[in-house]
C-alpha cells in the first residue's frame, strides 16, 4: 500500500503539468506575459466601461462593446456585498445605446455605496451621464468627452411623434448631467448644439482641464486620488457623515 502511494505521489505533479502549462500559454494569448499580477482582496471593486455601449440591438463582433445586460446584476451584486464598501468606475467609451447608458447612469446614482468614476482616453456620447452618475468624478488631463445630440440611425418613421420622442430622450440626458454635476443647463446646452467645433457634426469636444472648468467633472486626477477619494468616502460612510454630494 505505501508504495502505491508513494507511486500515485510521484504521478501526480505529471498529471498536473499539462494543466499549468495550458494555463501559461493562454496567459501569454491573452495578456502577452505569464506572469499577472493578482489583485489582493479588496473593500472597493473596480468596473471597466469600455468600447461601445451595446443596447437591445447586438454590435457587429469585430466592435469592443460593454453589454450592458452584463453589467446591471454586476452593479446590484456590488450593491448586495457587505464585503465591497466601495466601487471606480473606469470609463474610456465611444458611447452607445442611450437607453442602456442611462440605465448604466442611473443604477450608478442609485447605489448607497460610494462612488468614484474616472474617464480615461474618452468618455463620449452617453458616456457623459455615466461619469457624471458617481459621487465624484476624475478626468485625466488628456482625455477627452464629445457632448452632442442625440441622433437615431436606421429606418425612422418621418412623423412629427419621432422628432418629440427624439427631443424628450434628449432631455432626460440633460436633466440628468446637470443634476449629477456642477454644469449649468445653458452651459450644456451650448456645448451640445455648438457649431464649428466637430469636423463632421455638431457639439463639442470637451478636453481634461475644460471639463472641470464647465463643472461637467469634479477634478482632474487618475487612480491615485480616484482611490484615495472613495477611502475617505467609504470612511465618511463609516462615521456617520456624509460624504461628497453633487
Amino acid at each position: 500500500m505505501e508504495k502505491d502511494n508513494e507511486k500515485k505521489a510521484e504521478e501526480q505533479p505529471q498529471e498536473e503539468s499539462p494543466n499549468n502549462a495550458s494555463s501559461l500559454v493562454e496567459k501569454i494569448q491573452q495578456l502577452g506575459q505569464t506572469n499577472v499580477p493578482q489583485a489582493p482582496d479588496s473593500n472597493i471593486h473596480v468596473l471597466s466601461i469600455i468600447g461601445q455601449v451595446e443596447g437591445h440591438i447586438q454590435l457587429p463582433p469585430q466592435n469592443k462593446t460593454t453589454k450592458y445586460e452584463h453589467l446591471l446584476p454586476q452593479l446590484i451584486a456590488i450593491e448586495q456585498n457587505p464585503k465591497i464598501e466601495g466601487l471606480i468606475i473606469l470609463l474610456n467609451t465611444v458611447g452607445g445605446d442611450v437607453e442602456a447608458g442611462l440605465a448604466l447612469a442611473e443604477m450608478i446614482a442609485s447605489m448607497s455605496k460610494p462612488t468614484v468614476s474616472i474617464v480615461l482616453g474618452g468618455g463620449h456620447s452617453i458616456g457623459v451621464p455615466i461619469a457624471v452618475a458617481s459621487n465624484y468624478s476624475y478626468i485625466v488631463p488628456t482625455a477627452t468627452m464629445t457632448i452632442h445630440p442625440i441622433r437615431l440611425t436606421g429606418l425612422v418613421i418621418g412623423v412629427p411623434q419621432t422628432f418629440e420622442y427624439l427631443e424628450k430622450m434628449q432631455d432626460r440626458v440633460i436633466q440628468f448631467v446637470v443634476s449629477h454635476s456642477n454644469i449649468k443647463e445653458d452651459k450644456f446646452k451650448d456645448l451640445m448644439f455648438a457649431k464649428g467645433n466637430l469636423t463632421r457634426d455638431i457639439g463639442t469636444n470637451v478636453v481634461g482641464t475644460d471639463a472641470v472648468e464647465f463643472g461637467l467633472i469634479d477634478e482632474v486626477g487618475g487612480v491615485k486620488e480616484a482611490m484615495e477619494k472613495v477611502t475617505e468616502l467609504i470612511n465618511a460612510n463609516k462615521d456617520g457623515t456624509e460624504g461628497v454630494v453633487q
